[in-house]
């Protein structure tokens, strides 16, 4: 039999272990789509591209950590908001870049036969995915906060 304190010990070895393949997993795939590079060029700002990386680094490392400490940030809504706000950027950048690595857009522009308004359809999309979080965390019912 191991005893409580080795078991504990070994868990917790297999979990830092397994955390940290995952989260290499994780930053391997941002990297290989080009998150950074794409966002660096389209902002014009190719110097910024180490601050960027850190950015996305550190703020994996504190979300990793508020998922297992169980963090809960108090500061004004504001500042909230605005860290709501990033989050939804950085997501949206990794999902449209991943849709455009995959060149999602253009075949679907093709199926559906447009000739031009990319542009509306990105938005209308967009929109969307803004208009179902907003419904989703408003309205009572759709969201319980622990």
């Amino acid at each position: 039999m191991i005893s409580g304190l080795l078991f504990s010990v070994l868990a917790v070895l297999i979990g830092i272990a397994s955390g940290m393949v995952v989260s290499g997993a994780v930053f391997a795939f941002i990297a290989a789509i080009g998150v950074v590079p794409r966002m660096a060029a389209r902002t014009n700002t190719p110097e910024c591209v180490i601050i960027y990386e850190e950015a996305i680094i550190w703020g994996g490392i504190f979300g990793a950590t508020t998922i297992v400490f169980n963090w809960h940030l108090q500061a004004p809504a504001f500042v909230i908001a605005a860290l709501g706000l990033a989050a939804g950027v950085f997501i949206g950048v990794l999902a449209m870049s991943l849709a455009e690595v995959l060149d999602v857009l253009p075949i679907l522009a093709k199926r559906l036969a447009l000739k031009g308004g990319l542009f509306w359809l990105v938005l209308a999309i967009g929109l969307g995915k803004m208009a179902g979080s907003l419904l989703y965390f408003i309205i009572t019912g759709f969201h319980k906060p622990s």
